[in-house]
């Protein structure tokens, strides 16, 4: 009988890190859009705060494939 707990472990590690991601990026978007219309030489550190946040997918990408290949 197969065990589901860890690809569910690795699907909740994953998903939850996208989830969270996606909504710090749509407040610093929504923000970083008002900000850009009043000064546009701002642009570029919009851009860095809002790939920042790109980091907790990428980790909950490692920790899911960690979980996944290491239990085995």
């Amino acid at each position: 009988m197969a065990d589901w707990s860890i690809p569910i472990g690795a699907g909740i590690a994953f998903g939850v890190g996208a989830l969270g991601t996606a909504w710090a990026q749509s407040k610093i978007g929504t923000a970083g859009a008002g900000t850009i219309a009043e000064r546009p030489e701002t642009f570029g550190y919009m851009v860095i705060l809002e790939a920042i946040p790109e980091t907790l997918v990428i980790l909950g990408f490692v920790v899911a494939a960690m979980i996944i290949i290491m239990v085995k």
